[in-house]
């Protein structure tokens, strides 16, 4: 069992609860990438909310796709909310078999196979996300300890969300760990998706 995972029942805010809400879908950059081709992919981010029961509280499985490749995704991971009062923190955890679980964010029988013994914390790399207005924003916590390495290079992960109740903008950056330059992410801009479908549903109500 994965010993980094608590296994109590904690009190979360009604910010947590909207977060994972809007989370929860299928997002899709369809239009952006049929409006510039050669620019951005067309990409799908899905986040499928678990069992109440994996984390004793709000949990979340994440894919992404290529549209033309839905089996086979490119990133995969799970995700703890927890409640930190005036910020809503998140865990992030890889699978240690991904390729088991491809096709989990579409297909629930597949989703159901995913235990905690599946997966292992990636210190460092937890995302925080604050409330402004209609709209929540985030990024990787501070140190530049989320460490990456790319084409032999040591990078460590620079990134910015916001998301809306509709809408997820995303821009993930690589950075030299000695120069600090960009050494792999969009030189285009951020990725900007619209959800196609909600699976808002599925959150657990706990509050």
């Amino acid at each position: 069992m994965t010993s980094s995972i608590p296994h109590i029942c904690e009190t979360v805010s009604n910010d947590l609860i909207t977060l994972a809400r809007w989370m929860a879908g299928d997002f899709s950059n369809y239009k952006q990438a049929y409006e510039n081709p050669k620019d951005y992919a067309h990409i799908h981010v899905f986040f499928r909310p678990l069992a109440f029961e994996f984390f004793s509280g709000i949990g979340l499985y994440s894919e992404q796709v290529y549209d033309y490749d839905l089996w086979r995704p490119y990133r995969q991971g799970v995700h703890r909310l927890v409640d930190q009062g005036d910020q809503i923190y998140i865990e992030n955890y890889s699978l240690k078999n991904p390729l088991l679980y491809a096709g989990a964010a579409r297909e629930l029988s597949i989703l159901k196979t995913i235990t905690p013994d599946c997966i292992e914390r990636r210190y460092h790399c937890s995302m925080i996300f604050q409330r402004e207005g209609d709209r929540f924003i985030g990024g990787v916590e501070p140190g530049n300890l989320c460490l990456i390495e790319k084409n032999g290079c040591q990078t460590y992960l620079h990134s910015y969300v916001e998301i809306t109740q509709t809408t997820w903008v995303s821009l993930d950056r690589g950075l030299d760990v000695n120069t600090h330059e960009q050494v792999w992410g969009s030189t285009f801009g951020p990725l900007r998706f619209e959800k196609k479908e909600s699976f808002a549903d599925e959150i657990p109500n706990i509050l």
